[in-house]
């Protein structure tokens, strides 16, 4: 209920942080959702069954194996991997620095790579580095330190 209240009913543009989630939200009729993790390699038979089934399934890469990964494991045909590229703006959890010259490279290579296979979405920054903060002042300052590293990393 409280997904489709906060879609306005559209059951369209969700994350999940697990396969569970992804599931549940597809079997209540939600058609676009992001897993929100660089998928591992064993959870991509998993994804490629969301993927196959849903209008969209979007997945995290943050490394060049990743990608390789999706290359090599490619949808059938009329059917093709939406990826963002997840960048690590500070909380050392998932993604690559935007500051990482592998990550402008990464970037690159998803977008002008095969797009018939893999086609990127756009950047994804996740502020959980907040989840400690005891005040509000410093939970903007993390979002601004955030959208700052990404503006620059898709301005560059």
């Amino acid at each position: 209920e409280g997904a489709a209240l906060a879609t306005g009913g559209s059951c369209r543009g969700i994350a999940v942080s697990t396969l569970a989630e992804a599931r549940f939200f597809a079997a209540g009729g939600f058609d676009d959702i992001l897993y929100a993790v660089p998928v591992p390699r064993w959870r991509l038979a998993e994804c490629a069954e969301l993927a196959r089934s849903l209008q969209r399934f979007q997945v995290l890469l943050d490394s060049r194996q990743g990608l390789e990964m999706l290359l090599q494991n490619p949808l059938p045909a009329g059917k093709r991997w939406l990826a963002w590229l997840k960048l690590d703006c500070g909380n050392a959890r998932a993604g690559i620095r935007p500051t990482d010259p592998e990550a402008l490279s990464l970037a690159r290579a998803m977008a002008q790579g095969s797009p018939e296979l893999v086609t990127l979405v756009g950047v994804y920054a996740h502020c959980g580095n907040t989840y400690g903060c005891r005040d509000i002042a410093t939970v903007q300052a993390i979002a601004r330190d955030t959208t700052a590293a990404v503006l620059e990393f898709v301005t560059s």
